[in-house]
């Protein structure tokens, strides 16, 4: 090839959520010498990988974000920002708030759109009517419709779009290799944090509504009750942190939860805990679930989560509306074993979630999609 593919991606910020992490998981194995990748974030702040996505040749554009109020400044801005940038022919767009919009300019200017769908709702009230109704006309914009499960696609684009060809289901996949389970790492991470002879409980998640900390609180506290040694790791950042940590003062449990902040070493973490509990009120194929599986982590799941990611045995459902009870005595059944063996790493790499297969699928997509266009 004369000169590499840049391929521009489109998101909110680039923080360690899971679309941004499952950005990078592929870009970080690609070959940048045919395609790099680029990033048009809605953000003035930094961000966890902008280092990195620096140090690895790709660039940080900024849009302002959409405030409605905006909406033709916003408009502008995309255009300007096409009559600057003519370079790129592929646009990956992430946020699906205002995709019909960034898309449809995209195309004006000739680029091939790809629309990702990560998730399976938009939360409450007016807001999230607002997005959807902006939602709606992305399945007729994209040139891809792309999605982490059929849920989410189905979600996002409706049936009828799933089953036609411009459909891609992307896995999330991750480097297992990083994430596969030693028990040297375990032992030395849970000397570090102060965890030995402890039952680990884990959650790695913004401190957002829809990841629920509130009801992850509520059932450690009935752990605690019944086993005194249980600690609980929060891993993350968000605007309802501080909600949490008020929650586990008035619950008396300040010396039992431990508020990590964000972490660049989540396999070790994985690692250390014993249990993880994800009672998402709605996700789309959370990457942190592949993550936990291919670390052998057992891990207590709301049923509001796709089925599609349970990849191995590792992953136990639980009705997200049954008593926390329920949870607490299905979290203690995992509580008498201080050590785990488990190695499913190869599962996840059978079923297509290694990065190394997923990211050479994007590279050859990205380079087809570049020489059809070219004939056409």
């Amino acid at each position: 090839m004369e000169k590499r593919i840049r391929v521009l991606h489109v998101l909110g910020g680039m923080g360690r959520g899971g679309a941004e992490t499952m950005a990078m998981n592929i870009y970080r194995s690609i070959d940048r010498s045919k395609v790099q990748f680029d990033f048009v974030v809605h953000t003035d702040s930094e961000c966890d990988y902008d280092k990195e996505i620096v140090e690895l040749g790709g660039i940080i554009h900024r849009i302002p974000r959409y405030k409605g109020t905006n909406h033709l400044a916003y408009r502008k801005a995309w255009h300007k920002f096409f009559q600057d940038n003519s370079d790129y022919a592929i646009i990956h767009g992430h946020v699906r708030s205002t995709a019909s919009i960034y898309l449809g300019i995209a195309k004006k200017y000739g680029l091939i759109t790809i629309a990702h769908s990560h998730n399976t709702s938009s939360g409450a009230g007016f807001s999230a009517f607002v997005k959807n109704s902006f939602q709606y006309r992305i399945r007729f914009i994209a040139d891809y419709l792309f999605a982490c499960s059929l849920s989410a696609g189905k979600w996002l684009f409706g049936e009828n779009a799933c089953i036609k060809s411009n459909f891609i289901l992307l896995k999330n996949a991750i480097d297992t290799k990083k994430f596969k389970y030693n028990p040297d790492t375990r032992v030395a991470k849970r000397d570090e944090l102060g965890l030995v002879d402890k039952f680990v409980i884990g959650h790695v998640g913004r401190f957002h509504e829809q990841k629920n900390h509130t009801f992850i609180v509520d059932i450690f506290k009935g752990i605690k009750e019944k086993k005194s040694n249980a600690v609980l790791l929060l891993i993350g950042e968000g605007e309802l942190k501080k909600d949490i940590e008020k929650k586990v003062e008035n619950l008396e449990l300040t010396d039992s939860v431990i508020f990590t902040g964000i972490r660049s070493d989540i396999p070790e973490l994985l690692q250390s805990m014993d249990l993880f509990l994800f009672p998402s009120l709605h996700e789309g194929l959370p990457v942190t679930l592949i993550e936990t599986q291919a670390a052998g982590l057992p891990s207590l799941v709301a049923d509001t989560v796709t089925k599609e990611v349970q990849l191995t045995n590792m992953v136990k459902y639980l009705p997200l509306d049954s008593q926390i009870d329920n949870w607490v005595s299905e979290a203690l059944k995992y509580g008498n074993k201080n050590d785990r063996d488990t190695d499913t790493s190869k599962d996840l790499i059978k079923a297509g979630y290694d990065i190394e297969t997923g990211a050479k699928w994007y590279e050859e997509f990205v380079i087809k999609k570049m020489e059809d266009s070219k004939i056409v």
